[in-house]
């Protein structure tokens, strides 16, 4: 046996990946303040109602360019790299945009079904979560 493959870590663990899904929320909640600041001008400098249809949609879709932005170009969002985390697609070099755009949908919904869809990392024999399955794409350790 090869001590140096023995050596080598699996997959990053659960809590790895909630680190860095914090330290992401952080970052994209300044990301949709500032979104939402974009709109004031045209909004006379009102509040945006809650009967607004589509705000909610254009906070996805800036949640959407965030995260694919970030996958797309170097796999790791700057909360991956604090948690040395790197997204790898299908041909195990960078995500596609749509690679990205499935694991963003897949994401939601692991987070629509109260976690579960994270959760069954501590299951899955590759540590995979839904969303990871759905978009054929994989976390990997960067360090």
């Amino acid at each position: 046996m090869d001590p140096e493959a023995s050596a080598k870590p699996g997959p990053p663990g659960l809590w790895r990946r909630f680190g860095a899904m914090v330290y992401d929320g952080v970052l994209l909640t300044a990301v949709l303040f500032a979104a939402t600041a974009v709109l004031l001008p045209f909004t006379g400098g009102q509040a945006i109602g809650a009967g607004q249809s589509w705000y909610p949609a254009y906070l996805v879709m800036v949640a959407f360019g965030y995260f694919g932005w970030f996958w797309t170009h170097g796999g790791q969002t700057l909360g991956m790299r604090t948690w040395n985390l790197r997204l790898v697609g299908s041909g195990r070099g960078g995500a596609s945009w749509a690679e990205a755009l499935v694991r963003f949908v897949g994401a939601g919904l692991s987070w629509l079904a109260l976690g579960m869809g994270f959760l069954w990392m501590l299951v899955d024999h590759d540590s995979q979560a839904w969303h990871d399955h759905l978009s054929r794409t994989s976390i990997v350790d960067a360090s």
